[in-house]
């Protein structure tokens, strides 16, 4: 079991700046060459605003929250689904739920800011299904990813018995386009695939029937599983084939991505699959992008976002990362991420920020 002020101390974490700067290829502790010139930097990053916080989303009656992993509604919508959520502006300061959502305008541009109309419940952020944060045996009710296939959402939950020990997984559905939700599936205990199908992403495939699943365990100290699904299966555990290795499913599984993983997102964008996910090893968020969901085990891994440490970040330099997510409307030329930061120990900032980064898959490098 872990504690929540240990969480996000893993090895990066716990680094500091000289591992950092040797690690990054950077020669300062603000983690940049002093020396780059920012407008030949690629990928380009901007920071953009906090999209959770005070006067932000404090209309919800949540200040402090994490994650936001988004879908596009069946109507047309755009849902981010928040992990831990609390109403003041500090973790555990107050009305405790997990999870929420909030509805994005899709008519404002991403370039313009990401701008919320309502939530989940209405005027109060909700917690999708009702249940009660006691310990014995829940804890909380982590999101790992959500997904939209055929007018359905489903939204992959992870059941904490005490913060970090996962004892099983859940699929929670909604067929009214996210307004409201229900514990519609229990899928795998925790120890399933050795701990490795616990924290998720998925995507489905636009002609093949499949929906394709990435994961890992929630701890932030294993490697990655691919697993297959068909559209119309994805209530069934049963139906879920993992990949072994060259065009082979159901084997003994094989690692896609190694290492120590955290949060993944897995989508579309234009013709390729494109994975974003927290290297929790490296303390820092990578990119990789394939024409298939296998080739992603070859894909070579850019980096978008450097750990660094409080007070001595930057555009593309983060303290205490995690949970970085692909927004909808992104593309190969420009994406835009949401990614959220803890400080464990005085627990505020807990919040999640929006990122502009031009040719993130670094294309245009070298030209």
């Amino acid at each position: 079991m872990l504690s929540r002020s240990t969480f996000l101390r893993g090895s990066g974490a716990l680094a500091g700046v000289g591992a950092l700067t040797a690690a990054c290829g950077v020669s300062d502790a603000s983690g940049t060459d002093p020396d780059a010139d920012s407008e030949d930097a690629c990928p380009r990053v901007t920071r953009m605003a906090a999209i959770t916080g005070p006067g932000v989303t404090t209309r919800f009656r949540m200040e402090a929250t994490d994650l936001g992993a988004p879908a596009v509604t069946p109507d047309g919508r755009i849902l981010f689904v928040f992990g831990d959520t609390f109403e003041e502006a500090k973790v555990g300061s107050g009305f405790w739920r997990s999870p929420v959502g909030l509805f994005a305008d899709p008519e404002v541009p991403l370039d313009d800011g990401i701008t919320w109309t309502t939530a989940v419940g209405g005027e109060t952020a909700e917690q999708l299904v009702p249940y009660e944060h006691d310990e014995d045996p829940v804890s909380t009710i982590l999101p790992g990813d959500v997904l939209t296939v055929d007018g359905i959402m489903y939204l992959w939950m992870m059941v904490n018995h005490g913060f970090g020990n996962v004892a099983g997984t859940e699929i929670w559905t909604s067929a009214d386009s996210g307004e409201t939700w229900e514990r519609t599936a229990e899928m795998f205990p925790g120890d399933h695939a050795g701990g490795l199908m616990q924290q998720c992403t998925w995507c489905a495939h636009p002609t093949d029937g499949y929906v394709y699943v990435l994961t890992t365990g929630f701890q932030r100290d294993k490697g990655v599983l691919l697993s297959r699904v068909r559209a119309e299966s994805i209530l069934d555990p049963a139906a879920y084939e993992t990949w072994s290795g060259a065009d082979s499913w159901g084997g003994e599984p094989v690692t896609v991505v190694g290492g120590e993983i955290g949060e993944m997102c897995l989508r579309m964008v234009e013709d390729q699959w494109v994975l974003t996910y927290f290297d929790s090893g490296n303390y820092r968020v990578d990119i990789r992008a394939a024409d298939s969901p296998i080739a992603l085990a070859d894909a070579a891994a850019g980096t978008l976002l450097h750990g660094g440490e409080w007070g001595q970040e930057a555009d593309d330099v983060v303290a205490q990362l995690y949970g970085p997510y692909i927004v909808p409307g992104s593309t190969l030329e420009v994406m835009h991420l949401v990614c959220s930061q803890w400080h464990t120990g005085p627990d505020w900032p807990y919040h999640v920020e929006q990122f502009r980064i031009e040719d993130p898959l670094g294309r245009g490098c070298g030209e």
